[in-house]
């Protein structure tokens, strides 16, 4: 959405189509300040460019030369009371929201700590009993097994149930159940951004997993990259603190603290402390 100033004063370069155009007070002061042949033959220009629909801000009177020139086109023209600042303002996001891109992830989200974590992994490991530990020791759900998942801006990804589904679970054994119902209103939200995902694998003794946390694991959803972390699941493992534990993790990196950095740093300073007086050691011979 943007304001079709330039073109109106003859300035078409830059000018793209296909977009929903704004004339505030500024763009009708103009026009009206035109001859007739001269606004008619500004407004053909506009309206030369493929475009679904135009606005008209503080309840100004529109020139009939546009609403002439928007029939033919089958152009909607809209009027609004508001100020031109505050229909951007009020546009923009719902625009935003409604054109965002958008995919479909099967998975389980939750507000942990203020954090959305996303969990993924096969049919039946067990994301949506994770989920529901984690509701029971005082978080959040959002969506189960079905994740919608827009990308506003370039970086934030927001994920939420579906409508049908929302705050329902399926537990294997029981059924579906209402979070909402059994645990109160605060156990939900709406949705929330996902910042960390958490895949659950089966434990594999063959392969090597990440026991330091330096080799840090990326992954992407609609070109977002998002930490990865992958915790492979064994008896006795005690998968919801560990969801804890990487929300607080997530946290403290945020805040500017890397524990496993300033670990690595620490033994790196400390080898280089023992290699110098090893070295003033084997140069002292008195």
């Amino acid at each position: 959405m943007s304001s079709p100033g330039l073109v109106l004063a003859g300035f078409t370069p830059r000018f793209t189509g296909g977009r929903l155009y704004v004339l505030g007070e500024t763009e009708i002061t103009y026009l009206e300040s035109l001859e007739e042949l001269g606004r008619r033959q500004a407004l053909e220009t506009l309206f030369s460019y493929n475009f679904p629909c135009l606005f008209v801000t503080k309840g100004q009177r529109v020139p009939a030369e546009l609403v002439e020139l928007a029939a033919e086109h089958d152009v909607a023209v809209v009027r609004s009371a508001l100020k031109t600042s505050t229909f951007y303002h009020r546009m923009r996001p719902y625009l935003e929201e409604a054109f965002a891109a958008h995919t479909v992830i099967h998975g389980s989200l939750a507000d942990v700590y203020g954090v959305g974590l996303l969990f993924i992994g096969r049919s039946g490991i067990g994301k949506s009993e994770c989920v529901l530990d984690l509701v029971e020791r005082g978080h959040r759900l959002v969506a189960d097994d079905v994740v919608h998942v827009r990308r506003l801006g370039q970086d934030m990804l927001i994920g939420r149930g579906h409508d049908a589904a929302r705050h329902f679970m399926e537990i294997r054994g029981i059924g579906l159940i209402d979070i909402r119902a059994l645990f109160g209103i605060r156990a939900v939200r709406q949705q929330k951004r996902i910042e960390v995902v958490v895949q659950l694998d089966d434990w594999d003794s063959t392969r090597a997993y990440d026991r330091t946390g330096l080799d840090g694991e990326e992954t992407k959803i609609l070109d977002v990259a998002l930490t990865k972390v992958v915790v492979p699941l064994n008896p006795g493992k005690n998968i919801t603190v560990i969801s804890e534990i990487v929300a607080m993790r997530h946290l403290l990196r945020f805040s500017g603290v890397d524990s496993a950095r300033e670990f690595n740093d620490r033994l790196i300073e400390q080898m280089q402390k023992q290699r110098q007086i090893r070295g003033y050691l084997e140069e002292d011979y008195e």
